[in-house]
């Protein structure tokens, strides 16, 4: 399903609908920047119920006083999203271009290729959508509905802005179906042969942008890669849930001895196979397909010690219903792991879990290095690198949590 504009003409202020907030909602929050609106805070009359998801509105506070523009989707628990604080501002191509050229201005300070995110979301002003750059191609997820709704506006200003000369659609994941949107990926412009070759701490990886896994990459743990990597000299490093490899070649193009890196999906790790080859590491480069719990415990019965061992899960605990599985997964994860890390060794344990917050995540690690029987000192925390950008106001933002402990002999 795609998503009919929205029938009101944003670029007519006067014409914008109005949606109004319940007198007891936290008006003094969205003004202090916080972005969402929830349903039980709007008031949800028939003509508010009626309106189109991603219709632009002009928000009204409950005296109904003005206090911005807002995407509204009546079918979603976020009922509104904070787009400007301007309720005169038009949301057209020239206000994507702007928030495009801010975002670029700040990741060309960062990184001295054009490989990063793009847009994060709120926290580069366009909520609901991620824009991941790779180089003269671009993936966008738009996983809210106002952006469906203009997304021939948002291309044209990316291409604009960018210069891209290929953009591809990411319709699928969680958040477009909490915002009744269909699943699809479509080339939206130019064309895509291959996985795209994607240079990053000294490796070069490979992006399937069509059909890997959300964008085709992960930027966000660019840092924490680099961290692990400056413990990887000489070492023998076990990558766990390794994707296309981003700890293990990150790990061996800082002179890691060897290198296994563990996952579940094949296409996966022959990515992972290309981007060793592709960085002249494969001699050092070995891989095993396998469910990552049964893979550390093969690894423990061989015997088989590591300097340094990542482990990089999905979210298991993605939304507030899973935690506590989701913990205790962590705790298992953490267990397992410890067992075959090499006395004085480094640990490092991931969780991109929005749903437990960084403490919950430590002690469920520190309970599994406990129950492993090793005792344990962190060394480092991390988090998502700054093209990740964390909105204040917003908590949920903050979802990637990295702890590096170093196991004691």
């Amino acid at each position: 399903m795609t998503l009919p504009p929205s029938s009101v003409d944003p670029a007519d202020a006067a014409a914008l609908p109005a949606v109004r907030l319940m007198p007891r909602a936290e008006a003094r929050a969205i003004r202090h920047g916080f972005p969402w609106v929830y349903a039980n805070e709007l008031v949800m009359d028939r003509r508010t119920r009626a309106l189109a998801p991603g219709t632009v509105a002009v928000l009204q506070d409950a005296e109904r006083r003005p206090m911005g523009l807002v995407a509204v989707n009546p079918l979603s628990k976020i009922a509104a999203r904070m787009l400007d604080a301007d309720p005169a501002a038009q949301v057209d191509e020239a206000w994507f271009a702007a928030r495009l050229e801010a975002a670029q201005a700040f990741r060309a300070r960062l990184y001295s290729s054009p490989h990063y995110r793009l847009i994060h979301a709120e926290a580069d002003g366009l909520p609901g959508v991620v824009i991941d750059r790779f180089g003269d191609l671009a993936v966008i997820q738009p996983n809210a509905a106002w952006a469906e709704a203009r997304l021939d506006a948002l291309v044209a200003a990316l291409i604009r802005v960018t210069g891209v000369s290929t953009v591809v659609k990411n319709g699928t994941g969680r958040a477009r179906g909490l915002e009744g949107l269909d699943e699809e990926t479509v080339v939206l412009c130019g064309a895509v042969s291959g996985p795209v070759p994607v240079p990053m701490n000294g490796a070069t990886y490979m992006a399937d942008v069509l059909g890997g896994q959300k964008t085709g990459l992960f930027y966000d743990q660019r840092p924490n890669h680099a961290f692990a990597a400056s413990l990887a000299p000489g070492q023998a490093v076990l990558d766990v849930f390794s994707h296309v490899g981003g700890f293990a070649l990150a790990a061996l193009a800082a002179g890691a001895e060897s290198a296994l890196a563990i996952d579940g999906s094949e296409p996966a790790l022959d990515l992972a196979r290309q981007g060793a080859e592709a960085s002249g590491l494969a001699g050092r480069f070995e891989t095993r397909r396998s469910d990552a719990f049964k893979a550390m415990e093969a690894l423990a019965q061989e015997s088989r010690r590591f300097g340094l061992v990542i482990c990089d899960p999905p979210a298991f605990a993605p939304a507030r219903p899973a935690l506590e599985a989701g913990l205790r997964a962590y705790e298992r994860v953490a267990r397992l792991a410890a067992a075959l890390v090499a006395p004085g060794g480094v640990l490092m344990l991931c969780s991109c879990s929005h749903a437990a917050d960084l403490a919950q995540f430590r002690a469920a690690c520190t309970r599994g290095i406990g129950k492993a029987g090793r005792r344990a000192q962190i060394v480092h925390t991390g988090f998502a690198g700054p093209d990740h950008p964390l909105l204040p106001q917003l908590a949920e933002s903050g979802y990637l949590k990295a702890l590096a402990f170093r196991l004691l002999p």
